[in-house]
This record gives structure tokens, sequence and C-alpha cells, in this order.
């Protein structure tokens, strides 16, 4: 069925940056004085949102949450707000959604960290509506950041007619509960993890989306 709108996921799903963010969450783990390995990273954490991560893994009464978080944005920043984490593939398969639909962005990172990418890939205008861990009281596996996005495309798009693009059980889970149909991307997890996504590709790019709106 032919998408009404597209929403995409941000963390590696668009942008290709689970690698990152696992090295600096290990960093800050680290010097916190519980440190973390990559498979933890991506079993446990993998598709949170930022501060649920860092909640998760430190305790959500531990005192250093906040300076966490705040570091963890400004080293993320420091090495992606270049645009180079999002492939030429991607940035040309959003801009042929954008042509033909209204195309969203559900996150759990900060708008701090999204926006200056977006923007270095000339991506923002592609974007009718943009919602961050900064807009959400419950980040994912909750639907709320999904939700927000129906509301603020404002169009009359059922959810059922909307297909989300994901690449963590998390992030599958959110958009199921909103009611949306799922794509997820292979890569950051097990394929295996993401069985209840309608499809699990290996790219995202202009020939998938052309088959999307056949």
């Amino acid at each position: 069925m032919r998408p009404s709108a597209v929403v995409f996921d941000f963390n590696g799903t668009l942008s290709d940056d689970e690698p990152i963010l696992c090295e600096i969450f290990q960093e800050l783990f680290a010097a916190n004085g519980r440190p973390l390995s990559a498979q933890e990273y991506y079993d446990e954490l993998a598709g949170l949102s930022d501060p649920e991560v860092i909640r998760t893994w430190l305790g959500p009464e531990h005192p250093a949450v906040d300076a966490v978080l705040e570091e963890r944005i400004r080293r993320y920043q420091a090495v992606v707000s270049d645009g180079s984490s999002v492939p030429q593939e991607r940035r040309h398969a959003v801009h042929y959604a954008a042509e033909r639909a209204p195309v969203a962005l559900v996150s759990g990172a900060a708008r701090a960290e999204i926006e200056p990418v977006l923007e270095a890939t000339g991506l923002a205008a592609a974007f009718s509506a943009v919602v961050t861990a900064d807009d959400v009281e419950r980040g994912k596996p909750d639907p709320e950041g999904y939700l927000r996005a129906l509301e603020l495309l404002d169009c009359g798009v059922r959810a059922g007619d909307v297909i989300a693009f994901e690449d963590t059980e998390a992030g599958v889970a959110a958009a199921k509960g909103a009611g949306m149909r799922v794509v997820a991307l292979a890569g950051t997890v097990d394929p295996s993890r993401l069985r209840a996504a309608e499809e699990i590709v290996e790219r995202i790019d202009v020939v998938l989306l052309e088959r999307l709106f056949e």
C-alpha cells in the first residue's frame, strides 16, 4: 500500500552513527565507574532515548545523569555535525519520499544533536515534523514520539497508512505501538530482533522508496 506519510528514525537509521554512540557512551560510563561493553550496548541500550540509556546504565538517581547527557551531546556534535554520518543514498531517499508525501523524523536523540546534521546534509527542509527526546516524556519503545509526529503532520494521515523506518526492536515497537507499518534496517541489531516489522531491508535508498510508493 502506497504510504500517505513516511517517518524516519535518526540514530542508526538515517544516520550511520551507532558505533559512534557506542564509543561515546563507553567512554562516559567508564569515567563514571560503570564500564560498558559494545555487546552490552547493542543488547540492552541501542534504540532507547539518550536520557533513558544513561538512566538505565548508571541508575535513575545517579548524580551525574545530567552531566553525562550534556557531555554526550557535546561529543556527538563534535564528530557528526558536518553531516558525514548520513550516506548519500539515504539523503536521496529522504528527498524522494518528501516529493511524494509528508516526511517526519522521530528520534530519542536531543534536538541539538539532530538539527546540525539535517542542516549540513540539506535535509532540514524535507521534514515536515521533527520529534526529539526534548519533545516527549516517554522515549521508545513507548509510541509517544510517533503519535506526536502524527499530530504535527496535521494532514489527516491515518497511522496505518504511514511507513516508519527503524533499526532497533525498541524503535520497531514504538512505531508499531502507534499503529504504523515498519520497515526495519538491518545492521544495528541481529535481524531476528526485528521480526515484528513488516519488512527487513539491508539498505534504505531510492530503489526501496520507489517500490514502496508504487
